[in-house]
């Protein structure tokens, strides 16, 4: 999502929540709507969907300190603003000239403009320059060469699945034209890739500038990375754990897979799948599932007794004798 958009997208109204509330009450209320339309309980609701999209959105912004402050920022500026400097001439796009020419009085005279129209007019007015004032253009007075274009700043969200398989999205830039974005495969949250020539353009006809885009990788509600390494938390009884089992282990976007559990298997143990991680030009990680037994939370009689018998056949050895040996030095 590119911040032109930022305007047009009240991220506290989709989440339901005033623009002074808190880091943790904002994910207290994002995890409450995120259960509600996940997709998984939602299966086959198209409209579920697009509002867990949206929802994802939102909090992905919002929950991070510094896009919260520019969001804030950017909303503050009004809705007349764009992200992209670009065009002129009588039909052009707004752009920052827009908010700037109101600031100093200048420039954002659609249909006025004699060189293209944007930043040159606003500080090439005050400070001599060139743009719009019959100045011969090309740097500074007209001396240092053809002005470069100015670098633009934007953002997109891509859900987990798509950042570890990559994919092209498609961005609004100047005057609405699309911008076609390959993201890589293996991509992660924060990095940042650059566009050379997809920012501002010259005002001079130089070289126009670039457009650096931050990627914002939801999280899953299952996986998360270690890397090119993919983690999962799987659950298993009690029984299964003391006496050894055949379980099924999702892996992302594919069928789950079939690993053994070894007799006496103990609450963090790690079982590694070879392959199934995040693939990318460097190589394949693998899928690590570390194992969780699985307490019940409510027992029969029968199992109570069948329980107690067998405590009553152990050999009253204390798990955590090793430990208290090793705190006391």
């Amino acid at each position: 999502m590119a911040s032109q958009d930022w305007f047009e997208k009240d991220f506290y109204r989709v989440l339901g929540v005033d623009k002074s509330i808190s880091q943790a009450d904002l994910k207290k209320a994002y995890r409450k709507l995120a259960r509600q339309y996940h997709p998984d309980s939602n299966p086959g609701d198209t409209a579920a969907e697009a509002r867990f999209k949206e929802i994802s959105e939102a909090y992905s912004v919002l929950s991070d300190e510094q896009q919260r402050q520019e969001y804030d920022q950017i909303r503050a500026m009004g809705s007349g603003a764009r992200f992209t400097a670009g065009g002129g001439g009588s039909g052009g796009g707004q752009g920052f000239e827009d908010v700037f020419g109101g600031l100093f009085g200048q420039g954002a005279r659609r249909g006025q403009q004699t060189r293209g129209g944007g930043f040159e007019d606003v500080f090439g007015g005050l400070f001599g320059g060139g743009g719009g004032y019959g100045q011969p253009s090309g740097g500074f007075r007209g001396f240092g060469g053809p002005t470069p274009g100015r670098d633009v700043t934007a953002t997109t969200s891509i859900d987990f699945l798509t950042a570890t398989r990559g994919d092209t999205v498609t961005l609004s830039g100047g005057e609405g034209r699309p911008i076609q974005v390959r993201i890589p495969a293996g991509v992660t949250d924060g990095k940042k890739l650059k566009l050379r020539g997809k920012g501002e353009p010259s005002p001079d006809g130089g070289q126009a500038g670039d457009l650096v885009l931050t990627v914002r990788v939801d999280k899953h509600p299952v996986f998360e990375r270690d890397g090119l390494n993919l983690r999962v938390n799987v659950p298993v009884t009690f029984a299964e754990a003391a006496l050894g089992a055949t379980i099924e282990v999702p892996t992302l976007g594919g069928d789950p897979v079939r690993l053994k559990v070894a007799p006496g298997t103990s609450s963090g143990r790690v079982l590694r799948v070879k392959g199934r991680g995040v693939t990318t030009s460097k190589g394949s990680g693998d899928l690590l599932a570390r194992i969780e037994v699985a307490v019940p939370s409510h027992l029969s009689g029968a199992q109570r007794e069948a329980l107690d018998a067998f405590v009553a056949a152990g050999t009253g050895e204390n798990p955590r004798g090793d430990l208290l040996a090793k705190a006391r030095g």
